[in-house]
């Protein structure tokens, strides 16, 4: 029996999926200090009602995918902060519900809306040691330790009733080519993979992209290839690489383009150049991106500026 895709009818009734934006961002303009470990996981244990909240307010500015408070949330992670396995799972699984939650509280509001979908984040091995690898990807595991690694998670996603996951902020071929193996443990699912560069060509490892597309193309639990958390002047022309080498829909939610000093766990703020979002999306769009929002340091205002845009 064919695999679902949850992306064709939202594809069928719009030309783009307005993703969600930063969590982490609005969960610290809220109050949370987030210096630590475990980020925007660890209000899952202190303050969980924030992260519903921020979920209800994406999906009032418009966004169509909230993506689960479970980046950096893996019972390896947990079990530093003295949690065992099956509190982790649960905290896991928490994450997915008050996704559900924020969605079913949408569609009460209004009844005659499109769909709306939760995608279960999964964030790469770098995010848990939380030094700011996952922009470099100089880790290096085994397929087997990058799989148990992500195992329990990614069961504990599926079991609670995500639409999808959001495989994100890869820096690593090796690490994407064991997410991509043990999809077949869950072959029910499927998902979008998407990337942190060096540079338009190369993930941040250095693996050049044209072998990342040519490990992802054509799997049939793969629905669309992209870039995450790369700075909006960068996004461009990634993605008009990436189109060049697969017929895969495109996914972007680029940062502001602020940096993160891992060290200090905080932002830089740095000079910006004023372009949102919005001023990116007939680019991006034309080069092949369908599933659109932002990741650190965007809102729901600038979510709601693409929803605008969807005609």
């Amino acid at each position: 029996m064919p695999l679902t895709n949850p992306l064709l009818p939202l594809l069928a009734q719009s030309p783009f999926i307005v993703l969600d934006g930063a969590l982490a961002t609005e969960l610290e303009a809220r109050g949370c200090d987030l210096a630590d470990n475990l980020w925007s996981a660890k209000v899952l244990m202190e303050n969980p009602e924030l992260i519903y909240q921020v979920h209800l307010d994406y999906f009032r500015a418009g966004a169509q995918c909230a993506i689960t408070a479970s980046y950096q949330a893996t019972p390896a992670g947990f079990a530093a902060k003295g949690i065992d396995e099956a509190q982790a799972i649960a905290l896991i699984k928490q994450s997915v519900a008050l996704a559900q939650r924020a969605r079913a509280d949408r569609l009460a509001e209004q009844p005659n809306s499109r769909a709306l979908l939760v995608a279960g984040s999964v964030g790469p091995y770098g995010a848990y040691l939380a030094d700011g690898s996952e922009y470099r990807g100089d880790y290096t595991l085994s397929q087997e330790a990058f799989c148990a690694f992500h195992r329990p998670r990614i069961a504990a996603l599926v079991d609670a009733g995500i639409d999808l996951l959001a495989c994100e902020t890869l820096p690593s071929f090796t690490e994407t080519r064991a997410l991509l193996a043990l999809l077949s443990d869950f072959p029910d699912i499927t998902g979008w993979f998407s990337f942190t560069l060096r540079d338009s060509d190369h993930l941040s490892d250095g693996t050049p992209l044209n072998q990342v597309a040519a490990l992802l193309d054509g799997h049939d639990q793969v629905l669309a290839i992209g870039v995450n958390c790369i700075a909006l002047e960068r996004t461009t022309a990634a993605l008009n690489h990436l189109h060049s080498l697969t017929t895969l829909p495109l996914v972007a939610y680029p940062n502001s383009g602020e940096q993160y000093d891992a060290v200090a766990k905080c932002w830089l703020h740095g000079e910006r150049s004023g372009r949102t979002l919005n001023h990116y999306l007939d680019e991006w769009l034309k080069a092949g991106a369908r599933l659109i929002g932002g990741c650190c340091r965007t809102t729901p205002a600038d979510i709601a500026l693409l929803a605008q845009r969807q005609g």
